[in-house]
């Protein structure tokens, strides 16, 4: 199937084929009639599987062809996410798919002044692109007023629920109309999840196109076991081939994060870290110099990483390997999207092994070891001080679980009964 065959807009098509775009990838090719239908859709789609032209697309036809009201123009259709990046490139990406409409389309978020944020809401939005914080914000000052909104869009729902946004998505569905059409994605779907979906979709149409907790075939999946003091020596070792020259590194924590940065960057590797404590331009210029290979390595955590979104990425690696094996998952889906190949590296120390063996477990499939390179892991016991260190290590970890857990278990929104 074509994109031509999906009853679009000659303005939407054209602005497809200047991008590139002729043939949907599985999730687009079965969501577009299903919102074009006006239908409430849940979608269960991995990062990179096109899923934000999945929704924007057919949200640009609907609005486009009803005539823009004169004088101030209200928000009619609401996309939430939970990260600056990610909302940046979803607007980024409506901007390119309506570029032959007259919609106007904006984006904001925190960590920035909302004087230019507020100046556009003032001049009138079609569609707005929100986190959630800084649209209860303006909410709550009078910029914003969900009365008018036709389409509601919940995206990446599993991370809004582990970053504690749970709170924040009930008072939002309090504020929007009862009659609307409702698209909720979600890479994963345990029962919270699921839940959070009843609430909000209206007799919906299930779109799944890669089932829960799989990781993409076209991503080679590999892993070298080491000790804990050779763990940055490992990853200089596998930064010295040339050929990976655009690499994204996973940290647990932000001061590891910044930490790895700086000590590659003195191995004359160019690095930047990304994370929340970084102030936003900060973010925004090492994400663009990192898309334009002018920085070789991003060290990202998890939240910060996932608005990350790179056509041709090649190369991740796990510095620290993820407790939960369903992060592992989020983790590689920055490689191999829409179908192209990459490569996943997980760098594990012996009390990580147990992880490794987790994320088998739940993908169902044996990780690949190479053990030919210099620093293999060996039975060594650890020192008295770094087993203390570790028991805080797995201490911490244990209470980031369970404290996820709980914010995800506290009360559900209210239903959206039509």
């Amino acid at each position: 199937m074509k994109f031509n065959e999906l009853g679009l807009d000659d303005s939407i098509l054209t602005a497809l084929n200047q991008k590139g775009y002729t043939t949907p990838t599985p999730i687009q090719e079965q969501a577009i009639p299903i919102v074009l239908e006006k239908k409430d859709l849940l979608g269960v789609a991995q990062t990179g599987t096109g899923k934000t032209a999945a929704f924007a697309i057919p949200i640009i036809q609907l609005l486009g062809k009803e005539e823009p009201q004169r004088g101030k123009r209200p928000i009619r259709s609401l996309i939430v996410t939970p990260t600056r990046e990610l909302a940046i490139q979803i607007e980024e990406n409506i901007k390119a798919y309506a570029k032959f409409t007259d919609l106007r389309h904006a984006v904001i978020f925190g960590g920035v002044k909302q004087h230019s944020q507020v100046a556009q809401l003032k001049g009138g939005v079609d569609i707005l692109v929100a986190t959630p914080g800084r649209l209860l914000d303006l909410m709550q000052q009078g910029y914003i007023s969900l009365k008018q909104i036709e389409i509601f869009v919940l995206d990446e729902a599993d991370r809004m629920l582990d970053m504690g946004f749970i709170h924040d998505i009930k008072k939002l569905l309090e504020k929007l109309p009862k009659r609307r059409q409702s698209l909720f994605f979600s890479a994963t779907m345990p029962d919270n999840i699921v839940e959070l979906s009843r609430k909000i979709l209206f007799k919906p149409q299930k779109v799944e196109v890669t089932p829960e907790s799989t990781t993409a075939e076209t991503v080679t999946q590999l892993v070298y076991f080491t000790n804990r003091p050779d763990k940055k020596k490992l990853i200089m070792h596998i930064l010295k081939d040339p050929k990976k020259d655009q690499v994204l590194v996973f940290s647990r924590t932000k001061h590891g994060a910044d930490r790895l940065a700086r000590d590659l960057s003195k191995k004359k590797i160019n690095a930047a870290a990304i994370h929340g404590d970084k102030a936003q331009n900060q973010r925004q210029k090492s994400l663009k110099n990192f898309k334009s290979k002018q920085l070789r390595v991003l060290v990202a955590t998890d939240i910060a990483a996932r608005g990350i979104d790179i056509d041709k990425l090649n190369w991740v690696i796990n510095y620290d390997i993820p407790n939960l094996p369903e992060t592992y998952v989020h983790r590689i889906g920055r490689v191999g999207r829409a179908g192209e190949t990459g490569t996943a590296i997980s760098i594990a120390e012996p009390e990580e092994n147990e992880f490794v063996k987790d994320i088998e477990k739940l993908i169902n499939q044996r990780i690949e070891e190479v053990s030919d390179h210099p620093f293999p892991q060996t039975d060594t016991p650890m020192t008295k001080a770094e087993k203390k260190e570790w028991e805080k290590e797995k201490q911490k970890r244990k209470q980031e679980f369970f404290a996820n857990r709980k914010k995800n278990k506290q009360g559900q929104p209210k239903g959206n009964r039509r």
